[in-house]
């Protein structure tokens, strides 16, 4: 009889897929990352000058190709480091291959070029390099860019989301890194333009090569070879490196109260909406503040629809808010219609409704037509009209780049809404933690276009897409890969998506933001299992109901709402925390955000504590007990120093 324990990859990420890990490199005080052929974190000594260097293939449904790597060799010396490798991308029926030559040389060079030659005719959106610079110490920070031309010009990184590009025909870029040292990054063999990358919450702002003015998709020749090439340098003689020590705890500090723990909302589309009412004993029991349902009012059969959703609220005791696309071609009040008798139809009422042309649905990238909708002033008073007893809201169903770039007039609007995915551009692990350091930034600049006093709702939004506003589709995954764009990720049902979704509450509520939604009910994007089309490693040979991590955390959290938050403060990346609550109501939740073990210490927690964890140790009790996290935990007399397995969450509640 086969085992079905799981593994401890599936435990981490939903797959027995692991990622390698990326190999240190030094040239004095200059260190770097490689990863996959992609050069990551490169710093002066603790300094992040930039966040990668990489060369990038991509498709015309901007899907990136994962390069195929081989010969690589690696040389490192006390004064630096030099790495070659063949890649290849592509699929069948188009590939196009590439050389790649990295050194780095302790005075204070890194160069990384690459000469590529397709080896069929190859469409492509974009292929060649890309520059990411970080964001800490970088947004609203003066640069000095230097055009294809020649000419040079004084700037400044963009502190609120920039929905365009802020610098076109790039060749060069400087900025101060530390006191008396600047870096310049120049980049050849193309035209470069620089992207906020913080509309897809990426962490980064991006200097990529071709422009979008250009068209695309393009075909690159067959047998055409091209060279492109990037190098760092810096302008005064580099310190000597540091001296490494033993690694630190990090440390976690409570400080003073502010602001209150979000509604938390639960997504339910029509697809799932049947599947959500079979296990609507298990939704009743995370009691969400919200489901958030989905009306598509050309869609058939709606009064069905909207009687499972009358259902499903009143077997949990929780109210709908809906979500509704009309198609954006007539008159809005015309094609409300159909959602109005099926709501009189079934006797749902909704709390609620949000209301999308589907044109929104897809980007339109700077310079592109907008889609032919009505304004939305007209969709907006015809939906205030269908609906006059419910709140009313507006925006993209889409990500916050859209909403960027088509601001609504938030003032006919009860609240705003939109989403996000961290798998938009990468999907490593790496990257996918990485995008919660945007988000921050994507309140700031959404409450500089609504106002402070407007409500803001973010979601659904979780590490599979829900969909893809750049190409035809998303992307399927029956492999469960690293996959951007793909409509099913593993990682969103392990622990690795447990942390993932603390770390995203945890920013948006310190930001701000009253209603998060960051889960389905069920399907890929959900927190209760149910079998697919796809294989779930363990979770498929598990019999009667179960759940994934992230279940425990959406629930608690759900209970918390409208707690009084506490500041928290960290001296390390990597971690995720959210606090609520005084003496003996306080609680504390941590998330590491990272494959290794950390340790943290902990500062301004009052008296003892019930430590409960989500690890890899209680993993399987998490999957099978939906009140797991609840339960008594191990008692601390004092709360002082922690240790976090890899993606492990930890909740201290209060020993009252």
């Amino acid at each position: 009889m086969a085992s079905n324990k799981p593994k401890r990859a599936v435990k981490l990420f939903g797959t027995e897929l692991q990622e390698k890990k990326g190999r240190a490199l030094r040239a004095g005080p200059i260190t770097a990352i490689l990863d996959n052929g992609a050069l990551r974190y490169i710093r002066l000594d603790d300094v992040e000058v930039l966040r990668a260097i990489a060369f990038l293939v991509r498709d015309e449904n901007w899907g990136t190709y994962t390069p195929s790597i081989r010969n690589q060799k690696i040389r490192q010396t006390p004064k630096g480091f030099i790495v070659t490798y063949d890649a290849s991308c592509g699929e069948p029926g188009r590939a196009l291959a590439y050389h790649a030559e990295i050194s780095a040389r302790a005075e204070g060079t890194l160069s990384f070029t690459a000469t590529a030659t397709p080896e069929s005719d190859f469409p492509t959106n974009r292929t060649g390099f890309v520059v990411l610079h970080p964001l800490k110490g970088v947004a609203g920070a003066p640069v000095e860019i230097e055009h294809v031309d020649g000419k040079r010009r004084k700037d400044k990184f963009p502190a609120l989301i920039d929905p365009v590009q802020p610098f076109l025909n790039v060749r060069a870029m400087s900025h101060q890194v530390s006191p008396g040292v600047s870096a310049t990054v120049r980049m050849e063999g193309d035209a470069f333009e620089t992207e906020d990358h913080r509309n897809w919450t990426d962490a980064s702002f991006k200097t990529y090569v071709r422009p979008l003015a250009l068209p695309w998709p393009y075909t690159l020749p067959k047998d055409k070879a091209f060279t492109q090439s990037v190098t760092l340098t810096f302008s005064s003689k580099l310190p000597r490196p540091k001296k490494g020590g033993a690694a630190r705890p990090a440390i976690v500090s409570l400080g003073r109260t502010a602001g209150s723990v979000p509604d938390i909302a639960i997504a339910v589309s029509a697809a799932e909406a049947e599947h959500a009412l079979a296990q609507a004993d298990l939704l009743k029991n995370a009691a969400p503040g919200r489901l958030l349902c989905e009306i598509d009012a050309a869609a058939s059969d709606l009064t069905d629809l909207a009687r499972t959703y009358r259902k499903l609220s009143e077997e949990t005791g929780v109210p709908v808010s809906l979500e509704i696309l009309v198609p954006g071609r007539t008159d809005p009040s015309v094609e409300l219609e159909p959602v109005v008798r099926a709501l009189d139809g079934s006797g749902l009422e909704p709390v609620a409704v949000a209301v999308s042309p589907a044109s929104d649905l897809k980007a339109i990238l700077p310079g592109s037509a907008a889609g032919d909708a009505p304004p939305p002033e007209k969709i907006y008073s015809a939906a205030r009209t269908a609906f006059p007893g419910a709140a009313l809201g507006g925006g993209m169903f889409s990500f916050f780049t859209e909403l960027n770039r088509k601001r609504p007039p938030a003032e006919l609007l009860d609240f705003v809404t939109h989403t996000s995915c961290p798998i938009v551009h990468a999907a490593d692990d790496v990257s996918v933690m990485e995008t919660l350091e945007a988000l921050p930034s994507v309140v700031q600049s959404t409450r500089a276009l609504i106002g402070r006093k407007k409500a803001y709702h973010i979601g659904p939004s979780t590490i599979p897409a829900r969909l893809n506003p750049y190409g035809a589709s998303t992307a399927s995954n029956p492999g469960d890969l690293r996959v951007c764009l793909a409509d099913n990720d593993p990682r969103h049902r392990g622990l690795f998506g447990a942390a993932w979704t603390l770390g995203y509450v945890a920013a948006l509520a310190y930001s701000g933001v009253e209603q998060v939604s960051a889960a389905a009910a069920t399907g890929p994007t959900g927190m209760i299992y149910r079998r697919g089309r796809h294989k779930q490693p363990y979770f498929d040979s598990l019999n009667g109901a179960a759940i994934y991590p992230l279940y425990h955390v959406l629930a608690l959290l759900a209970a918390a709402r409208g707690s009084k938050l506490r500041e928290v403060s960290t001296d390390a990346g990597g971690l995720a925390a959210l606090a609520y609550g005084k003496g003996k109501h306080q609680v504390l939740w941590l998330a590491n955000l990272t494959g290794d073990k950390r340790m943290v210490k902990i500062a301004g927690f009052d008296g003892g504590a019930r430590l409960q964890m989500l690890d890899e140790a209680s993993f399987e009790r998490a999957t099978r007990d939906p009140s797991f996290l609840a339960k008594d935990g191990k008692p601390l007399r004092k709360v002082s120093t922690l240790e976090l397995g890899p993606y492990a969450v930890a909740r201290l509640t209060a020993d009252a």
